[in-house]
């Protein structure tokens, strides 16, 4: 059973997660499983498919099977269309531009981190190099997504 500080509306909240690295992506599934983090993992493998499923495109079209993000976990370094170009795009169109947006990515130059704030994310976190590590960081992202702050309605 969830417990009800983890619902939204009734339900798990949903996280879609940006990344294009096979091994980063399967990461993240066992940190989400070993955490115990109840809440909908769903994932894309770059920027275009992230805008498609954000922008109801393609194959991801319909609602009931795509449903809206209540958490973007952004990579930066995406292949076709790269991480800040997507937080331009979700921070430009109505309806978007109040999802949360985590950058989850390796770069820790100044210059991507002052950029990115810029653009609008919420949070900036480094990758962490080992799974526990990165177990501890998925635990308290949903902590304080999904616990403590007061996510905007659909």
């Amino acid at each position: 059973m969830n417990s009800p500080e983890r619902l939204i509306n009734g339900k798990p909240g949903v996280i879609l997660l940006v990344e294009d690295d096979p091994a980063d992506q399967e990461l993240t599934r066992r940190a989400f499983k070993n955490g115990k983090v109840e809440n909908e993992l769903r994932i894309v493998g770059d920027g275009e498919e992230a805008l498609d499923y954000l922008l109801r495109r393609g194959k991801y079209e319909y609602p009931e099977t795509s449903p809206r993000p209540n958490l973007i976990l952004l990579d930066l370094n995406l292949p076709k269309i790269d991480g800040k170009e997507v937080l331009t795009e979700i921070r430009n169109t109505p309806g978007l531009r109040c999802l949360p947006v985590i950058a989850l990515t390796t770069s820790r130059q100044e210059e991507d981190i002052v950029r990115t704030y810029d653009l609008g994310v919420n949070s900036y976190i480094t990758k962490p190099v080992t799974p526990s590590e990165f177990i501890r960081i998925v635990e308290g992202l949903e902590n304080y997504w999904f616990q403590i702050v007061v996510l905007p309605p659909e």
